[in-house]
């Protein structure tokens, strides 16, 4: 019987579960770690072999600022570096662009030229750090500035290990930075899954994500349904572009969000393994065990986090980070307890990286595959969200598929009804968020955030000036006009693309084209 309680998906939670809750002949249809459909981890020896890869996710100022801060997460342990880009680079402008005023260097690295990538990275081997990168509308810019920076030094694009966001979708469903309308935007991906598959062959070329939907206010269910029908339409438009599924498929990865509520994030990192397993196979027909492993990135939940009693964010952080792990990330972001008031500091850094290590070398967690399995809860709750997420999906698909979706709000709607439930629970008091609601404090101790240099934006602009004085400038136009072309036609854009950036044409201008060939979305005022 149920307590009264229900999950995050709106699903009752019983106070007691047995066998009964979940299907007769459990121990047969969960199978070994590492086989299909994957539900109990995608390898068969997960973390008994090595742990997960310890990410942060830094980035602020300027890129020498930015690379300070990435040496010194590598010396405190990081196995891979998450790159955060300020807004103006995530939109695809120049730092010294009009509106990009104020926002330079904010909340995130400022990336204009190839020379602030090759500073981002200086002294960093790039043949032996994963680099994540969390972009994108100008995703396949970013990636080919890396890969320039990376030949300078001496290591070929074969070499290079990491991922780009690159997921333009749920930018229209939930966080906003996206450049151009959807079709134009879906061939640009399409691109980076050919360009990669030849050029940079151990990348991730998109890390689906439903981590911002999530902060946005998703259900758990709806998390996962939109993402992987995300998923389902980039399948599609490779498809559509003339790639074989498993020329692509295997170099797909997913970002999920873990939240404070344990049991229900390991039933739905479970569930959508299983869910994705079969779609490949069942509805694409890929072959390769490979293309049907959903592999993921995980981030604690940032949106959980209290400026109040900030301290108390170490707690919900280890505790979502003890979900991530149970449901068998590839790898994990943890956050700074501070970071609901500001960057994170470096100390604060450093303890969101501890915590991991804490997590991996103190803890029997790396001792044992998937320690949940046969779990009456955890299997009972698996099972109810790959239903509701199956159910949603087919509401999606409903719309024709999920871009038909985005066009009439509908992903938009369903999250923002949930985040506006979420809201009056913590307004009303029936969702308790400690130090906030309840167990509040009538004075708060001071704290001294880390703050960006508001100079940070002239000195870029006198960068990009002395850079345009300096490079080639018709060999720029040259390449430029190229770009125009292939944008134009039916050529891979991601080629004329690089030697465009390697003739140190900026970010913006190279967007700049593309907006000027494809157009810019503008979202419909009907929702």
């Amino acid at each position: 019987m149920s307590d009264g309680r229900s999950s995050e998906s709106g699903f009752p939670i019983k106070a007691v579960y047995d066998a009964a809750d979940v299907p007769a002949g459990l121990d047969a249809r969960l199978g070994a770690p590492g086989t299909f459909p994957y539900a109990r981890g995608v390898y068969p020896t997960m973390y008994t072999s090595r742990p997960w890869t310890m990410r942060q996710y830094a980035g602020f100022g300027t890129a020498a600022e930015s690379n300070g801060r990435y040496h010194q997460l590598l010396a405190a342990g990081t196995m891979g570096l998450s790159v955060a880009f300020d807004l103006p680079t995530q939109m695809g402008y120049d730092s010294d662009h009009p509106i990009a005023h104020g926002e330079v260097g904010k909340v995130g690295v400022a990336i204009d030229s190839v020379e602030d990538m090759r500073t981002l990275f200086d002294g960093i081997p790039l043949d032996r750090v994963s680099t994540s990168m969390t972009i994108n509308a100008p995703g396949s810019v970013l990636l080919l500035l890396y890969q320039i920076v990376a030949e300078e030094s001496g290591v070929a694009g074969t070499a290079l290990n990491g991922t780009i966001q690159n997921d333009i979708l749920k930018e229209y469903i939930a966080r906003g930075t996206y450049i151009f309308p959807p079709k134009p935007s879906l061939r640009l991906v399409a691109d980076t899954f050919a360009y990669c598959r030849k050029e940079v062959p151990r990348w991730n070329t998109i890390s689906i994500s439903g981590y911002h939907m999530a902060e946005a206010g998703a259900t758990p269910v709806q998390e996962i349904a939109f993402t992987l029908a995300n998923g389902v339409e980039y399948v599609r438009a490779a498809l559509a572009a003339g790639l074989a599924v498993d020329d692509f498929a295997p170099r797909l990865s997913f970002f999920f969000v873990a939240r404070t509520t344990l049991l229900e994030e390991v039933a739905k990192f479970r569930a959508a393994r299983r869910i994705w397993a079969n779609l490949m196979r069942d509805e694409f027909g890929a072959q390769d065990p490979k293309s049907l492993m959903l592999r993921f990135h995980t981030q604690t939940a940032g949106v959980q986090l209290t400026a109040q009693q900030p301290e108390v964010n170490l707690v919900r952080v280890a505790v979502q980070g003890l979900a991530a792990v149970l449901g068998g990330t590839q790898s994990l972001h943890t956050n700074s307890f501070d970071e609901a008031i500001a960057l994170p500091t470096e100390k604060a850094a450093r303890l969101a990286l501890r915590t991991q290590q804490v997590l991996a070398y103190e803890t029997d967690l790396t001792a044992t595959v998937d320690p949940f399995a046969g779990s009456y809860v955890v299997e009972a709750m698996t099972d109810e969200i790959e239903a509701g997420v199956r159910e949603l999906m087919e509401r999606v698909a409903g719309y024709g598929s999920a871009v038909g979706a985005i066009e009439v709000g509908f992903q938009k709607r369903e999250i923002e009804t949930s985040a506006y439930r979420i809201a009056q629970e913590i307004d009303s008091g029936e969702r308790v968020v400690v130090g906030l609601n309840r167990f509040a404090v009538d004075e708060e101790e001071p704290y001294e955030p880390l703050r960006v240099d508001p100079a940070i934006e002239a000195a870029q602009a006198g960068r990009l000036a002395r850079l345009r004085a300096d490079r080639d400038a018709g060999a720029v136009e040259r390449s430029l006009t190229d770009l125009r072309t292939a944008a134009s036609g039916t050529e891979n854009v991601l080629y004329p693309m690089k030697e465009a950036l390697r003739a140190r044409a900026t970010v913006g201008e190279v967007c700049g084209v593309l907006r000027e060939v494809w157009g810019t979305y503008r979202p419909s005022d009907r929702f």
